[in-house]
């Protein structure tokens, strides 16, 4: 099995590399890279692509490591037993398994999402370690232990909002989603845009990256705001002449797709501002 990206998905050749490696060492594979340089959006490309099932867990701050394994709802079985309800005898039946648990007992290989690690707290990945390095887990409430059938592609994604342990980063493949350059940028536009026409997306990518170099900005704008930008720009049918004549003198047109904060919006008006008054 070879990835090499979908035609939803444009990807590098250094992004393949490691897609192929993970496969083929049998380890997870960690990415990282900016918000919106689509994370998240490649274990679901890989799977796809490879006909894998696919498993998501989307971490959050109270995300445990179990969590992705079991979880028993004592709760329910407390309140069934009082109302007297069937099948209380059951442990099983309050048992809701994780998406680990559905990928351990997958016939075919799987596609494990771990997305956003770093949200979790710093013991979180470190109580991850025995389930990636055996391939199985066990469950106290059954006295049962789930093994792997077979070993999932682990894809784990990081904003590199905390530092991750060393026993954890040494179980991984790592690659880090570089942001994209003016001609890929293209491609993937392309892929959201196919009729768009070339001289105003070249607009547009001026716009885009030059709002990206200049110093001081808090909140750079990402792939997904971009898209999002031009898909305004055709709504309005804004043409490629107005987006080169108001670039020069102001900031852009509908630039609330693109800034994310007032203090980069109050510093772009003030270049602007400055802009207007040396011309």
């Amino acid at each position: 099995m070879k990835f090499t990206g979908t035609d939803n998905y444009v990807t590098t050749d250094d992004l393949n590399m490691a897609v192929n490696a993970a496969i083929t060492l049998e380890r997870p594979l960690l990415v990282k890279g900016e918000p919106g340089t689509g994370k998240t959006l490649l274990a679901i490309e890989v799977a796809q692509s490879l006909g894998m099932p696919l498993f998501e867990w989307h971490i959050k701050s109270t995300t445990k490591a179990r969590h992705g394994l079991y979880e028993y709802d004592a709760v329910s079985r407390l309140r069934d037993s009082q109302l007297g309800e069937e099948g209380v005898g059951e442990i099983r039946n309050y048992i809701d398994k994780g998406p680990l648990w559905h990928a351990f007992e997958c016939e075919e290989q799987a596609v494990v999402l771990i997305d956003e690690i770093d949200k979790a707290d710093i013991e979180f990945p470190n109580d991850l370690l025995q389930e990636l390095d055996r391939m199985e887990f066990s469950v106290y409430e059954t006295q049962e232990t789930i093994k792997a059938k077979q070993r999932p592609l682990m894809i784990i994604t990081s904003n590199n909002e905390k530092e991750l342990p060393d026993a954890f980063l040494r179980r991984c493949f790592f690659h880090y989603i570089q942001f994209p350059e003016n001609d890929t940028m293209e491609k993937i536009v392309k892929v959201h845009f196919p009729d768009i026409k070339n001289k105003l997306l070249k607009e547009a990518l001026d716009v885009f990256y030059s709002l990206r170099d200049v110093n001081g900005i808090k909140k750079k704008p990402s792939t997904s705001e971009l898209l999002d930008w031009i898909k305004l720009l055709l709504v309005e049918d804004i043409d490629e002449d107005a987006i080169k004549a108001n670039a020069s003198k102001a900031i852009p047109q509908l630039y609330g797709a693109l800034l994310k904060n007032e203090q980069d919006v109050q510093m772009f008006e003030r270049l602007a501002f400055l802009s207007r008054r040396q011309g």
